[in-house]
Formats: structure tokens, sequence, C-alpha cells
């Protein structure tokens, strides 16, 4: 008899698969696309499952989450409202400090280009903000 394996024990991209396999239909093709996505503009980007259920891609922090719903996949980054849009991606959690959110829904296109770009950026802030804290010298008293 074979053991079952626990969810708890998978690595974050195996049980991101299963989501999208669980998913299907327009939402699982949604969520994959926009994750091939972040992996072809970041092929160091790390994948990681929090806060019971929620994929999530980081870089020197946290990029951004995936979550699906009845009628919209939404794309969230943490640092969002930090973030040039030209593109103007973003449409929604728009009045937020912090957060901003691409919603995409059935039938949707999304500018992959567009969407890349918004991703470096993310990295690339989230390599900053690490920088900085890792700059920063304590003065010794002397």
């Amino acid at each position: 008899m074979q053991k079952a394996v626990s969810t708890e024990a998978l690595p974050a991209s195996r049980r991101i698969d299963e989501r999208i396999a669980e998913l299907g239909g327009w939402r699982g093709a949604v969520l994959s696309r926009m994750r091939q996505l972040i992996r072809e503009a970041d092929p160091d980007v790390v994948e990681e499952w929090k806060w019971m259920g929620t994929p999530v891609w980081a870089h020197a922090g946290i990029i951004c989450t995936g979550e699906a719903y009845q009628s919209v996949v939404k794309l969230t980054f943490l640092k969002g409202a930090s973030l040039d849009d030209p593109s103007r991606l973003f449409n929604a959690s728009l009045d937020g400090n912090a957060r901003r959110a691409i919603d995409i829904r059935e039938g949707d296109a999304i500018d992959a280009d567009a969407f890349k770009a918004l991703i470096l950026a993310a990295v690339a802030l989230n390599l900053s903000a690490a920088k900085s804290k890792s700059g920063k010298t304590k003065r010794s008293s002397g």
C-alpha cells in the first residue's frame, strides 16, 4: 500500500502546478501563462506557497502573489504603488499606499512585454531595498 504524501511536504512549485491543474479552464490557463511570463522575465525567481494556499513569486522579497477567484485571476504586487506602470496594467487595489493588482478576467489579453517589464521593475525595487538595508553600517561607540 502506498503512503499518501502530505501536501505540506511538497515543494512550492509542485503545489502551484497542482493549483493550476485544480483550477482548470480559463483561470488555470491564465495563472499558468502569468507564471510562465514571470519565469521568463526573471529566471532567478523563487516560487513560494504562503498563507494556506497562495502562490507567491519572490526575488530578494515578494514580487507578487497569484490568486484565482470565480471571475478573476488577481496578481497582487506588494510594492506596486512604488512601481512605474506606463502600460497601465494595474487595474485593481489602486487606492492603497503599497499594493497594486492586475485583475485578469476571462478573455482579457495582457501585454506580455509590459508585464515582464513590471516584474523586472519589482525585482529591481526589491534588490535596491535589500542593498540599502545591507549597506547601512552601525557606528561603534569608542
